[in-house]
C-alpha cells in the first residue's frame, strides 16, 4: 500500500496490475501511441449477418480469461449484456472480464455467473446489488470504477483490451451501419459505443430492427463491425430514465437551485456564449430552468449544453438558448426523440466528451456544471461512489471529468440526507478531488473554495449565506450529532481511478 497525495492509502497492485497513486488534477502526461485494432478484409459478399449470439460469440473467437463489452444507452432498460453473459456460460467460457460502460441494477442477473466463475471481475463502475454483495465480501470479483473520459483514456492507451464489444444497435442494417435514434429500442445517441467500435478486436452489432443496406443516418459505420445478430428485443427504452426527470418540487431542492443559479449568475458566466452542464436530478433540473429564466431576461445565447442530454436542454435549444447540444448519451425520451430529428442536437463519444489525453475535450470548453454528491467533506473532496454505509452502490460518470474541465464546478446537495449529515470531516471515499470543486451548495449555505475569494466577496456582497465550509459542517451536526464511523476489513473490493488512471481512492469491504 502506499499514501497518495490526498492521504488515502492505495494499493500498488490490484487484480494483478501495477497501480500509480493519484497526485493532482492536471499533471500527468501521456506517452506512447493510440491503440490500436487488427486491420482485416472483407471481400464482396461476405455475408455479416449471423444466425443467432451463440454463433456470433464462436465466430469471435472469445475464449476463458477475455474481456468484453457492451455500453448503457438502455440504462435499466439493457437486456444485452445479460443475454450475452448467458449465452457465454451455455458455451462454458469462464473467467470473463465485463469492461462495459456501465453496470445498473437489471444487471443483477449476472450475480450467479460470477459465483460460477463466468465472470471474473469488471472494469467499469457498478450500480446496485453488484456492488453491495462485493462492499460484503458476498461475492469475489475486483473492480476497476473510471469515469467516462477515464474510460475513454484507458481504451485509447491500450490499457483495457477489448476483446469483444456487443454494441446495442437500435437501428442496424446487414453491413452494420447503425444508429440509435429509431426504432423500438431507440436510446438517442451512442456516445459510449464508439470507443468499442473503434478499438475492440472484434464488434458484434446486435439488433431488434434489421434494414436492407444502407441504414441512414450513420452513428457507427460498417467499417468497424464485424458481426450483426438479429434478436427479438434489445431493452426498454422506457427504463431509460432511471432517475427522476422533472423539477422537484421539494422546498429543500428549490432552495439549492435558487443558490446555485445565483453563483452562476454571480460569476459573470451567464452571458453570449455560456456553455453548461447539469445532471438529470429534480434539483438540478430547477437549476438548469432557473438558468434559462437568466438567460432569457439577459437576452443571452448560449454556445452550448452537454452530458447527458434532458428534455430541457432540448427545450432550450428550441428556444435559441443553445446553439448547439453535444449529447453523449440522452437521459430521456424527449432527448431520444430530439436528437432523431435536430442537425443541432450532435452525438458525439466519449473520447471527445471527457477523455483527457486527446487533444482536448468538450468538458474543457465547459463554463459551469452543476453535480451532485452523496457526501462532501471540508477539503471540498466529493464522494459519489460509496453510500452513508460504505456500500459501492454507483459508478462516477461524468463526475470527476467536468469538475476538472469547467470554469466552475457546484456541487448541490441537501445538508441532511436520512437523518445523516453530507458535510464530513473526511468522506468515505474520494471520487473528485477537492481541488478541482470550486461551490457547495446546500440549502443552509454556499460553501466557497479558499481559491476563488473574488468570488466569495461577491457572493456576500449580494447577500447570499456564504459560510465557511467548517461553520457548515458544524451547524449540520449540532442537528444531527456526529455519526459513528464505518469500519472496513483489509480487502479490497473495488478501487476507483481518477480520469488520469491514478488510484485516487479504494472501497474496502465492510465489516459486519
Amino acid at each position: 500500500m502506499v499514501r497518495n497525495s490526498l492521504g488515502r492509502l492505495v494499493p500498488e497492485i490490484f487484480n494483478n496490475q501495477a497501480r500509480r497513486p493519484y497526485c493532482d488534477p492536471f499533471s500527468l502526461q501521456p506517452t506512447g501511441q493510440r491503440a490500436s485494432r487488427t486491420l482485416r478484409r472483407v471481400n464482396p459478399g461476405f455475408n455479416k449477418v449471423l444466425a443467432s449470439l451463440k454463433d456470433a460469440i464462436i465466430a469471435s473467437g472469445l475464449k476463458d480469461g477475455m474481456c468484453i463489452s457492451t455500453h448503457h444507452h438502455l440504462r435499466n432498460g439493457d437486456m444485452l449484456l445479460n443475454m450475452v453473459v448467458r449465452v457465454i456460460d451455455s458455451l462454458d467460457i469462464r473467467d470473463i472480464t465485463i469492461a462495459s460502460t456501465s453496470i445498473h441494477p437489471v444487471h443483477a442477473e449476472l450475480i450467479p455467473y460470477i459465483k460460477s466463475g463466468t465472470i471474473r471481475g469488471f472494469e467499469c463502475g457498478v450500480n446496485g446489488l453488484i456492488g453491495e454483495m462485493a462492499s460484503k465480501g458476498e461475492i469475489s470479483c475486483p473492480i476497476i470504477v473510471r469515469t467516462h473520459g477515464g474510460r475513454a483514456r484507458a481504451m485509447s492507451t491500450g490499457e483495457v483490451k477489448v476483446d469483444v464489444a456487443f454494441i446495442a444497435a437500435p437501428q442496424c442494417d446487414r453491413y452494420g451501419n447503425m444508429n440509435g435514434y429509431y426504432g423500438p429500442s431507440a436510446c438517442g445517441s451512442l456516445g459510449y459505443a464508439h470507443l468499442d467500435a473503434e478499438y475492440a478486436h472484434c464488434v458484434i452489432a446486435v439488433t431488434d430492427n434489421l434494414h436492407d443496406y444502407p441504414v441512414s443516418p450513420i452513428s457507427i459505420d460498417q467499417t468497424q463491425v464485424d458481426y450483426v445478430v438479429q434478436v427479438e428485443k434489445l431493452g426498454d427504452p422506457s427504463k431509460i430514465v432511471s432517475t427522476t426527470t422533472r423539477i422537484t418540487k421539494d422546498p429543500v431542492g428549490l432552495m439549492i437551485a435558487k443558490y446555485a443559479s445565483e453563483v452562476i449568475e454571480t460569476a459573470g458566466l451567464i452571458k453570449d456564449g455560456f456553455s453548461f452542464q447539469t445532471g438529470a436530478g429534480g434539483t438540478s433540473l430547477a437549476v438548469a430552468d432557473n438558468v434559462r429564466k437568466k438567460m432569457l431576461a439577459a437576452g443571452v445565447k448560449g454556445s452550448f449544453g452537454s452530458g447527458g442530454i434532458t428534455s430541457y436542454f432540448v427545450d432550450m435549444l428550441e428556444q435559441g438558448l443553445f446553439d448547439t447540444l453535444f449529447d453523449v448519451q440522452c437521459f430521456d425520451l424527449e432527448a431520444v426523440k430530439s436528437i432523431g430529428r435536430n442537425m443541432k442536437h450532435l452525438e458525439i463519444s466519449a473520447d471527445m466528451y471527457a477523455n483527457p489525453f486527446n487533444s482536448g475535450a468538450v468538458v474543457n470548453q465547459l463554463d459551469a456544471v452543476i453535480l451532485g454528491a452523496t457526501e462532501v467533506d471540508v477539503d471540498f473532496n466529493v464522494n459519489v461512489n460509496t453510500e452513508s454505509n460504505g456500500y459501492l452502490l454507483h459508478n462516477t460518470g461524468g463526475h470527476s471529468d467536468t469538475a476538472a474541465g469547467a470554469k466552475l464546478s457546484i456541487i448541490t446537495v441537501p445538508s441532511i440526507r436520512g437523518r445523516l449529515p453530507i458535510v464530513r470531516d473526511a468522506v468515505t471515499t474520494i471520487t473528485t478531488p477537492g481541488e478541482t470543486v470550486d461551490v457547495i451548495v446546500t440549502e443552509r449555505g454556499i460553501a466557497v473554495n479558499d481559491q476563488h475569494p473574488e468570488l466569495k466577496k461577491e457572493l456576500i456582497k449580494r447577500k447570499l449565506p456564504v459560510k465557511d465550509i467548517r461553520q457548515l459542517q458544524q451547524e449540520i451536526v449540532a442537528m444531527t450529532g456526529i455519526p459513528k464511523p464505518l469500519e472496513f476489513e483489509d480487502d479490497i473490493v473495488a478501487v476507483i481511478e481518477y480520469r488520469d488512471g491514478t488510484i485516487i481512492d479504494c472501497v474496502r469491504r465492510v465489516k459486519e
